[in-house]
């Protein structure tokens, strides 16, 4: 039983007492549960007496049991007290001997309670654009692109960006070729931007034969480390030039694309950007909103789940940060105090979310996690691996439910704050929405 405590802000500190016998009683439990299936020698299967298995596994019955009373005790007291921990307590048993009684300490922080959120004094911009013809030709252009064919030019046909090469190359830091820097007749599409920045630009102007070196830098940033930074030469030869050939835009086309003219076509390409304009016009007010509820709501924060998010923040940045071996300066190091303010916002953006979505009924629906698995799915060139990734990742399941969750609930907040329309050009909408 819990005898006393010790409060400060979300910080409990409480002590309590269990005698000598509700310890042996509880651990005697323990043990004539083990006993039903235990096997020992001289004795039938379930049938060995309490003594002897007191003899063996008593010390290891009784911490069970300590645990199992320390926890009743915490669940009496925080029902009682109308709190919710908020992580796993830290427990001290002091110099316990077996066959005394027990005093602990039990130390944890708990959930803070949410105040009231007049969501009506809160306005958030609402973006609004108008469609433009221009980005349903541009899209319609792109979908002619991806369905056309490459024909080889003649060989005094110069490369142009959008053609393909195809070329052989070698490249080299110094006099040395490095690992992975070579290939041979590679399909390179000119301004795509798949190579290192320069190096389809050098290649524009350049026809079928051509021998010649592309000279370039690679990033600070580069995955492999002995490349990072330094600059290079590549020893480049063309072995042809295919131009791209556009199918004629016309109903056939427009059947391809499973619609039955151009007409139908261009209207359904309207409707998928006016989505895409309204979800990115949403995902604005959104994050308004979230930086509204970070400055305005105050709210404690338990220590032990701030802790939490920034050892979280720490691990990822040292995972991030691996290849640097020391080397990295400026914004390679873990700025602690950035990170903390950081990982406190996120804390308290997540409790206000969870306890107003809880309160005001919020729930993540079977088809919402099937929808959202299959839009991430989607994304993959083999969907199969994503459905198999969260069918045997518990984790993972319960992150996107968090993740979806705190979506809808602040959809649902969303409906009850004032807005004001703001007109921008769909550029500006999309750069913004990245940007976040």
């Amino acid at each position: 039983m819990i005898k006393k405590e010790k409060i400060k802000d979300l910080h409990y500190s409480v002590t309590g007492v269990l005698t000598a016998d509700e310890i042996q009683a509880a651990a005697d439990k323990i043990l004539e549960k083990y006993g039903a299936d235990a096997k020992m020698p001289g004795f039938r299967a379930g049938h060995v007496p309490l003594t002897v298995l007191r003899q063996k596994y008593n010390a290891s019955a009784m911490a069970d049991a300590i645990d199992k009373l320390m926890n009743a005790d915490l669940e009496k007291y925080a029902t009682e007290k109308k709190i919710r921990l908020a992580g796993a307590p830290r427990a001290d048993l002091g110099k316990w001997e077996i066959g005394a009684d027990a005093e602990y300490t039990l130390e944890f922080d708990i959930l803070p309670t949410l105040p009231e959120i007049d969501l009506e004094k809160f306005t958030v911009t609402k973006k609004t654009t108008k469609l433009d013809e221009a980005e349903v030709d541009k899209a319609i252009e792109n979908l002619r692109r991806a369905r056309s064919t490459a024909e080889k030019q003649p060989e005094n046909y110069k490369a142009e960006n959008g053609d393909t090469a195809v070329i052989d190359f070698t490249g080299y830091i110094g006099q040395d070729a490095f690992e992975g820097g070579a290939a041979k007749m590679h399909h390179l599409v000119l301004g795509s931007g798949s190579f290192i920045p320069g190096f389809e630009d050098q290649i524009i102007g350049h026809k079928s034969g051509d021998e010649f070196d592309v000279n370039v830098k690679f990033p600070r940033d580069y995955h492999a480390d002995n490349l990072a930074g330094k600059s290079a030469r590549f020893a480049v030869k063309v072995h042809e030039v295919r131009k791209h050939i556009l199918p004629e835009l016309n109903d056939e086309f427009a059947k391809s694309i499973g619609q039955e003219t151009v007409d139908k076509l261009r209207e359904h390409i309207r409707n998928i950007l006016n989505e895409q304009y309204s979800e990115a016009a949403k995902a604005e007010m959104r994050n308004e909103l979230l930086d509204i509820l970070a400055d305005k709501v105050k709210l404690d924060l338990p220590e032990v789940v701030v802790a939490q998010e920034l050892q979280m923040a720490k691990d990822e940045h040292e995972h991030h940060h691996a290849h640097c071996e020391g080397k990295c300066e400026g914004d390679c190091k873990f700025d602690e105090k950035k990170e903390r303010k950081e990982a406190e916002r996120r804390v308290k953006l997540g409790l206000i979310l969870a306890e107003w979505g809880s309160a005001n009924k919020v729930e993540v629906t079977r088809d919402d996690l099937q929808n959202a698995i299959w839009a991430e799915a989607a994304r993959y060139p083999d969907p199969k691996q994503i459905f198999e990734f969260y069918n045997k990742n518990q984790n993972a399941l319960t992150m996107l439910r968090g993740m979806i969750f705190e979506r809808k609930a602040l959809d649902a907040m969303l409906t009850h704050v004032k807005t004001k329309e703001k007109a921008v050009k769909p550029t500006e909408l999309f750069e913004q929405a990245k940007a976040k």
